[in-house]
């Protein structure tokens, strides 16, 4: 897939997202289906936070101010990005990030996705120039360059999306 083609993935994504959440109510927008799992707020704010945290390492890639780094990705990490999916079962956000996510308001999400989306139209321009060898760590899949980390927000924007439909069955 092309960089424009992952880019413009993304920022349909993000429109859903958008669109999912003016058919929201605050109260619905706050509230956890079940103890333990996250509510509509704390999934936007994780998923547009550790994007907009992803989009400051694929910057430092572009810039060359990440890892030099020659080695070929893992085959799982590049199954991962060539399938366009994580495998199959709920994996827990590293505890790093689970600390950043936080219920924030439907005003605050829809600040997130903007500062996002702009965020990703300055960057995209400048990702083919970036050398592939700059690369920079991701908690669980290991170096990563600047199409990879791409390619990883375009993969955890969809995964996401799911998420959002399985709150929505659980709130009836």
């Amino acid at each position: 897939m092309s960089i424009n083609q992952t880019a413009s993935q993304i920022v349909q994504a993000t429109a859903r997202y958008e669109a999912f959440l003016a058919t929201l109510s605050d109260a619905d927008f706050q509230r956890n289906p079940a103890d333990g799992v996250w509510s509509y707020a704390e999934v936007y704010s994780h998923i547009f936070v550790a994007n907009l945290s992803s989009l400051l390492v694929l910057k430092k890639c572009i810039e060359g101010t990440a890892e030099e780094d020659n080695k070929p990705t893992h085959f799982a990490v590049w199954l991962i990005l060539f399938l366009g999916k994580f495998p199959p079962g709920k994996i827990k956000a590293p505890a790093r990030i689970a600390a950043m996510v936080k219920k924030i308001n439907p005003t605050e999400a829809q600040q997130l996705m903007r500062n996002f989306s702009q965020r990703l139209q300055e960057l995209v321009p400048q990702v083919s120039e970036a050398s592939s060898s700059q690369k920079a760590k991701h908690p669980r899949l290991g170096l990563l360059n600047a199409r990879q980390w791409l390619r990883f927000i375009e993969i955890h924007t969809k995964h996401h999306e799911k998420q959002l439909y399985r709150i929505q069955k659980q709130l009836g």
